[in-house]
């Protein structure tokens, strides 16, 4: 998502723009986004274009490669192979 560009509405729709590196495209949400959501963070998006506006109807939080959910590290620290992100 591009910096800057996160505007919370009255109601529950939220508007912001992505980009690729090199085109950049304005989003309308209407709903709760993800904890993990943010400014400068990868994101995935399903909806539809309407004219030059994506308006999604569900919003993803993209995580890095290390990250990893609670609950699936307690499972393998309960089964003895968990291996924590190298320092």
């Amino acid at each position: 998502m591009v910096e800057g560009s996160l505007v919370r509405g009255a109601s529950e729709t939220i508007t912001f723009s992505v980009t690729d590196g090199g085109a950049t495209v304005p989003v309308r949400f209407t709903g709760v986004l993800p904890d993990l959501f943010g400014e400068g963070e990868g994101m995935i998006g399903t909806g539809s274009m309407e004219g030059d506006t994506f308006v999604a109807s569900e919003i993803l939080a993209k995580h890095d490669e290390s990250y990893m959910p609670k609950e699936v590290i307690d499972s393998l620290k309960a089964q003895g192979v968990y291996e924590g992100p190298s320092s």
